[in-house]
Protein backbone atom coordinates (compact mmCIF):
# COMPACT_ATOMS: atom_id res chain seq x y z
CA UNK A 1 0.00 0.00 0.00
CA UNK A 2 1.37 3.39 -0.66
CA UNK A 3 2.41 6.10 2.34
CA UNK A 4 -0.43 8.09 3.48
CA UNK A 5 0.51 11.78 2.12
CA UNK A 6 1.16 14.37 4.71
CA UNK A 7 0.88 17.70 5.08
CA UNK A 8 4.11 19.85 4.85
CA UNK A 9 4.98 22.17 7.98
CA UNK A 10 5.27 25.04 5.23
CA UNK A 11 1.66 24.96 3.69
CA UNK A 12 -1.23 22.56 4.70
CA UNK A 13 -1.95 23.36 0.58
CA UNK A 14 0.36 21.10 -0.23
CA UNK A 15 1.13 17.54 0.21
CA UNK A 16 4.15 15.64 -0.24
CA UNK A 17 4.03 11.59 -0.85
CA UNK A 18 5.89 8.74 -1.77
CA UNK A 19 5.40 8.39 -5.73
CA UNK A 20 4.28 4.40 -6.76
CA UNK A 21 3.89 2.82 -10.00
CA UNK A 22 0.84 4.05 -11.03
CA UNK A 23 2.19 7.57 -10.89
CA UNK A 24 3.46 6.96 -14.24
CA UNK A 25 1.11 8.97 -16.07
CA UNK A 26 1.20 12.04 -13.58
CA UNK A 27 5.40 11.71 -14.39
CA UNK A 28 5.10 12.35 -18.04
CA UNK A 29 2.50 15.29 -17.69
CA UNK A 30 4.81 17.05 -15.34
CA UNK A 31 8.07 16.19 -17.21
CA UNK A 32 6.41 16.90 -20.63
CA UNK A 33 4.84 19.84 -19.68
CA UNK A 34 6.03 23.10 -22.50
CA UNK A 35 7.12 25.31 -19.93
CA UNK A 36 9.23 22.03 -17.52
CA UNK A 37 10.79 20.37 -20.33
CA UNK A 38 13.33 22.65 -21.27
CA UNK A 39 14.62 22.89 -18.08
CA UNK A 40 15.22 19.23 -17.59
CA UNK A 41 17.18 16.59 -19.57
CA UNK A 42 14.42 14.90 -21.01
CA UNK A 43 13.05 14.50 -24.70
CA UNK A 44 9.72 15.66 -25.85
CA UNK A 45 6.54 14.11 -26.27
CA UNK A 46 7.34 11.15 -23.19
CA UNK A 47 4.68 8.52 -22.76
CA UNK A 48 3.61 6.99 -19.84
CA UNK A 49 4.55 3.62 -21.05
CA UNK A 50 8.43 4.71 -20.66
CA UNK A 51 7.77 6.26 -17.00
CA UNK A 52 5.96 3.15 -16.27
CA UNK A 53 9.76 1.05 -16.56
CA UNK A 54 11.21 3.92 -15.35
CA UNK A 55 9.51 3.52 -12.35
CA UNK A 56 9.15 -0.16 -12.14
CA UNK A 57 13.62 0.42 -12.04
CA UNK A 58 13.82 3.18 -9.35
CA UNK A 59 11.22 1.74 -7.57
CA UNK A 60 12.80 -2.25 -7.31
CA UNK A 61 13.50 -3.58 -4.26
CA UNK A 62 16.82 -3.20 -3.03
CA UNK A 63 16.96 0.32 -4.55
CA UNK A 64 18.11 4.19 -2.96
CA UNK A 65 16.23 6.32 -4.84
CA UNK A 66 13.74 8.32 -2.98
CA UNK A 67 10.72 9.95 -5.32
CA UNK A 68 8.42 12.37 -3.69
CA UNK A 69 4.91 13.66 -5.09
CA UNK A 70 4.28 16.93 -4.23
CA UNK A 71 0.12 17.44 -4.68
CA UNK A 72 -1.55 21.00 -4.49
CA UNK A 73 -5.37 21.57 -2.98
CA UNK A 74 -7.51 23.67 -4.83
CA UNK A 75 -10.32 25.68 -3.65
CA UNK A 76 -12.63 23.56 -4.02
CA UNK A 77 -10.52 20.48 -1.68
CA UNK A 78 -9.72 18.36 -4.80
CA UNK A 79 -6.13 17.18 -4.35
CA UNK A 80 -4.03 17.41 -7.87
CA UNK A 81 -0.51 16.58 -9.08
CA UNK A 82 1.73 19.60 -9.43
CA UNK A 83 5.59 18.39 -8.90
CA UNK A 84 7.79 15.77 -8.17
CA UNK A 85 11.31 15.51 -7.12
CA UNK A 86 14.19 12.77 -6.20
CA UNK A 87 17.69 11.75 -4.49
CA UNK A 88 19.34 9.14 -6.48
CA UNK A 89 22.40 7.20 -6.08
CA UNK A 90 25.62 8.74 -7.86
CA UNK A 91 26.66 5.49 -9.56
CA UNK A 92 27.65 1.81 -7.53
CA UNK A 93 31.66 3.37 -6.58
CA UNK A 94 31.51 2.29 -2.79
CA UNK A 95 33.70 5.74 -2.29
CA UNK A 96 30.68 8.11 -3.82
CA UNK A 97 28.15 6.31 -1.89
CA UNK A 98 27.91 9.64 0.99
CA UNK A 99 26.53 11.67 -2.19
CA UNK A 100 23.38 11.68 -4.23
CA UNK A 101 22.45 13.75 -7.45
CA UNK A 102 18.97 15.67 -7.22
CA UNK A 103 16.22 16.19 -9.14
CA UNK A 104 12.69 18.77 -8.99
CA UNK A 105 10.21 19.50 -11.32
CA UNK A 106 7.14 21.70 -10.52
CA UNK A 107 4.28 23.01 -13.14
CA UNK A 108 4.06 26.56 -13.84
CA UNK A 109 0.61 26.72 -12.47
CA UNK A 110 1.91 26.03 -8.69
CA UNK A 111 5.35 27.48 -8.92
CA UNK A 112 5.39 30.79 -5.94
CA UNK A 113 3.11 28.55 -3.87
CA UNK A 114 5.67 26.81 -1.36
CA UNK A 115 5.62 23.40 -3.74
CA UNK A 116 9.53 24.15 -4.60
CA UNK A 117 10.12 24.65 -0.91
CA UNK A 118 7.82 22.16 0.39
CA UNK A 119 9.79 19.30 -1.59
CA UNK A 120 13.23 20.39 -1.02
CA UNK A 121 12.82 20.71 2.65
CA UNK A 122 11.77 16.88 2.33
CA UNK A 123 14.60 15.76 0.53
CA UNK A 124 17.05 17.33 2.75
CA UNK A 125 15.35 16.25 5.82
CA UNK A 126 15.78 12.86 4.41
CA UNK A 127 19.32 12.89 3.33
CA UNK A 128 20.25 14.58 6.30
CA UNK A 129 18.19 12.86 9.18
CA UNK A 130 17.78 9.66 7.54
CA UNK A 131 20.11 8.05 4.88
CA UNK A 132 23.28 8.95 5.86
CA UNK A 133 23.77 11.40 2.68
CA UNK A 134 26.79 14.05 3.03
CA UNK A 135 27.22 15.14 -0.32
CA UNK A 136 23.74 16.23 -2.28
CA UNK A 137 24.64 17.32 -5.84
CA UNK A 138 22.83 19.05 -8.71
CA UNK A 139 22.91 20.77 -12.22
CA UNK A 140 20.72 23.27 -13.38
CA UNK A 141 20.86 25.77 -16.46
CA UNK A 142 22.87 28.59 -15.56
CA UNK A 143 19.40 31.19 -16.95
CA UNK A 144 16.94 29.08 -14.68
CA UNK A 145 17.40 32.30 -12.06
CA UNK A 146 14.21 31.06 -9.54
CA UNK A 147 15.50 27.66 -9.62
CA UNK A 148 18.98 29.00 -8.73
CA UNK A 149 17.41 30.93 -6.05
CA UNK A 150 15.56 28.08 -4.40
CA UNK A 151 18.82 25.74 -4.26
CA UNK A 152 20.44 28.54 -2.72
CA UNK A 153 18.22 28.87 0.06
CA UNK A 154 18.43 25.49 1.24
CA UNK A 155 22.03 25.96 1.08
CA UNK A 156 23.82 24.50 -2.53
CA UNK A 157 26.98 26.86 -3.39
CA UNK A 158 28.18 26.80 -7.30
CA UNK A 159 31.21 24.46 -7.70
CA UNK A 160 31.76 25.20 -11.87
CA UNK A 161 30.61 25.89 -14.85
CA UNK A 162 30.05 23.38 -17.72
CA UNK A 163 30.30 25.32 -20.97
CA UNK A 164 27.60 23.95 -23.85
CA UNK A 165 26.34 20.96 -21.82
CA UNK A 166 23.09 20.35 -23.19
CA UNK A 167 21.25 21.08 -26.56
CA UNK A 168 18.23 23.19 -25.80
CA UNK A 169 15.42 24.25 -28.36
CA UNK A 170 18.35 24.48 -31.13
CA UNK A 171 21.24 25.83 -29.14
CA UNK A 172 23.91 24.46 -26.48
CA UNK A 173 23.38 26.21 -23.21
CA UNK A 174 25.62 26.37 -19.81
CA UNK A 175 24.78 24.76 -16.49
CA UNK A 176 26.06 25.45 -12.90
CA UNK A 177 27.23 22.84 -11.06
CA UNK A 178 25.87 22.76 -7.20
CA UNK A 179 26.02 21.29 -3.89
CA UNK A 180 25.03 21.05 -0.57
CA UNK A 181 27.13 19.33 2.36
CA UNK A 182 25.38 18.24 5.22
CA UNK A 183 25.06 20.83 7.71
CA UNK A 184 25.40 19.17 10.67
CA UNK A 185 26.83 15.81 10.28
CA UNK A 186 25.77 12.91 12.33
CA UNK A 187 27.73 12.54 15.90
CA UNK A 188 27.75 9.11 18.05
CA UNK A 189 25.25 10.71 20.75
CA UNK A 190 24.12 9.00 24.26
CA UNK A 191 27.45 7.51 25.12
CA UNK A 192 31.27 7.51 24.85
CA UNK A 193 32.67 5.30 22.99
CA UNK A 194 34.94 2.91 25.03
CA UNK A 195 38.82 1.66 23.57
CA UNK A 196 36.63 -1.23 22.22
CA UNK A 197 33.81 0.61 20.37
CA UNK A 198 31.21 -1.11 22.03
CA UNK A 199 28.37 0.92 24.42
CA UNK A 200 28.55 0.92 28.47
CA UNK A 201 26.95 -1.79 29.49
CA UNK A 202 27.16 -3.48 26.32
Amino acid sequence: MPEPARATALDPAVRIRRVTTADATAMAEVMGHPDVLPQLLQLPYPSAEVWAARLAEMLAPGRNDLLLMAELQDAGGHWSVVGNAGLHPCGPPVRRRHAMSLGIAVLPRAQGQGVGRALMQALCDFADDWAQVLRIELGVYADNARAIALYQRFGFEVEGRQRGYALRGGEYVDTLMMARLHPNPPRIGGWVASPTGSPPDA
